[in-house]
Parts: structure tokens; C-alpha cells; sequence
């Protein structure tokens, strides 16, 4: 598990700077904002800050909010009673996920805010950090986001370096349908409108408007609507989003949700 690795690759051996506590020596401790944002990784908290054993006076663990929840600045998420050298321990590695993971689900929520009483959705990217890919998409439903494809298994997308090296938008998809499942989805990338009306004739369930200017979406979107999905990326920013948003397309994939989301800042206390 993604979790038992990092915790065991900050302890290694052993956590030498615990030698100076005393073993018999227990605190209570909380973990708390330092600013505004979307709760994601609580659980993975939880998970690090448990007690071993099941007694009651000598180590616990208590969840005041959850995944998914608004938390303001000082408000307590977890606290609980450990062992201090076990307390100490785990304290960074809980605190990494639960920052990460928080700062990706705030900004989701950010994004889902610009749009707003449009029909389009946020949608995250396979631009995740190597092996964190399920927590990260996680995260973004904590932030009323939704996912994408898991990854080159759960959905077939034919990107731009597909169709040139198949020769076309059609031969692209014609060969794709000689082995692909029924059960699965076409979606084919297209960086002009004549791509978009071949990927329109050729059946395909979803059309990627890739770095197109909102007046090229806009067209798309008139010419074909309800013919397939729309889904438009490339480049879209927060000031950006709710132009995009409002030319019709269905979906919004942005990259940046995972690759470059901000950490929310929290810290642990020992009482």
C-alpha cells in the first residue's frame, strides 16, 4: 500500500530522533487548518495516527471533520491520544498526504465555483504523480470535481500523435473498432474543425477540443451538439474557465488540478 511505503520511507530503520522521548510516554495531539480549503485525506491520516492496541486510556483517535467538508483556518480535522515516539513518527507523513491531497481537492473546488450555472463539468487528466493517481482522483470528487479515465485501460483517447502516425482521424478510429470492446468509449482529440467533423462522421463518443480559442469551441459545439460529448483542455486556468465553460461543451479536463496544485497548509499540535 501507497501508505505503509511512506511512512516506511521516512522511518527506515527507525526514527533515531525518538530516543528522546520516553517510551512510556503518551500525548495528545491535533491537527488543525492554517488556512480555507476542501478536506481530502483524513482517512489517510487516521490510518497513520491509530493506536496499535485497543485500550481506550492510553491511545485513541478522534475524526472531527471529513473528506469533502470546508474547514476554515484553526479548525481542528483529528486528534487523539498516542504514544509520543509513535505520535512523532507518523506526524509528517500524515501531514504530507493530508496537505497534498486537501490542496488538490480546494483547487478542484475553486474550479467548480467559476462555472457555476453552466452545464459543463471539471474533470481531472492522467497527469498525476506517479503511483499517487488514485488518491489525486480521489481528491478531486472530495472538491465536486469528476474523473477522467483511470488511465490507458479504462478508455480509449486518440491523441494527436495516434492519428498521425495511422494517417487520419477515420483510420485511426476504424482500426481501433476492429479490436475494442462495444463497452468502450472513442474519444478523439482534435485541434481544428475539419478533425472535429471527421471525428463526428466516424461516430466517436467524445471530441477533445485541444487548445482552442472559445470562438472555435463555440462553432464545434453549434455544429454538432448532441451528436457526441465535447470535452475542451489545453491550457485552461481559472481566469479562463467559465469562457470555456460557457461556449457549451460538456466537460473541462484540466491538468493542473494534480500536477500543480498548491498545498493546504495544516499542523499538528501536542497539548
Amino acid at each position: 500500500m501507497i501508505v505503509d511505503d511512506a511512512i516506511m520511507e521516512d522511518v527506515g530503520s527507525g526514527d533515531v530522533t525518538g530516543g528522546a522521548l520516553p517510551e512510556d510516554l503518551s500525548v495528545r495531539w491535533h491537527i488543525e487548518a492554517q488556512e480555507d480549503g476542501v478536506l481530502s485525506g483524513v482517512g489517510v491520516a487516521e490510518y497513520l495516527l491509530s493506536p496499535y492496541g485497543n485500550d481506550p486510556e492510553t491511545s485513541f483517535v478522534e475524526v472531527h471533520r471529513v473528506d469533502g467538508e470546508f474547514v476554515s483556518r484553526g479548525e481542528r480535522v483529528i486528534s487523539g491520544l498516542l504514544p509520543a515516539r509513535r505520535a512523532m513518527m507518523a506526524e509528517r507523513t500524515a501531514l504530507n498526504f493530508l496537505m497534498h491531497l486537501s490542496g488538490v481537492a480546494s483547487l478542484t473546488d475553486q474550479f467548480v465555483r467559476r462555472i457555476e450555472g453552466t452545464s459543463a463539468k471539471i474533470v481531472d487528466t492522467r497527469k498525476t504523480i506517479p503511483l499517487l493517481r488514485g488518491l489525486q482522483k480521489y481528491a478531486v470528487r472530495c472538491g465536486g470535481g469528476h474523473n477522467h479515465r483511470m488511465g490507458l485501460y479504462d478508455g480509449a483517447m486518440l491523441k494527436d500523435n495516434h492519428i498521425s502516425a495511422a494517417g487520419s482521424v477515420t483510420k485511426a478510429v476504424e482500426t481501433l473498432r476492429t479490436y475494442l470492446s462495444h463497452m468502450t468509449k472513442i474519444e478523439v482529440e482534435c485541434e481544428t474543425l475539419e478533425q472535429v467533423s471527421e471525428a463526428v462522421k466516424a461516430g466517436v463518443d467524445v471530441v477533445l477540443l485541444d487548445n482552442m480559442d472559445p470562438f472555435m469551441m463555440r462553432e464545434a459545439v453549434k455544429a454538432y451538439k448532441g451528436q457526441c460529448l465535447f470535452e475542451a483542455s489545453g491550457g485552461i486556468n481559472l481566469d479562463t474557465v467559465r469562457g470555456v465553460a460557457q461556449t457549451g461543451v460538456d466537460l473541462i479536463s484540466v491538468g493542473l488540478l494534480t500536477h500543480s496544485a498548491p498545498s493546504m497548509n495544516f499542523h499538528m499540535e501536542i497539548a
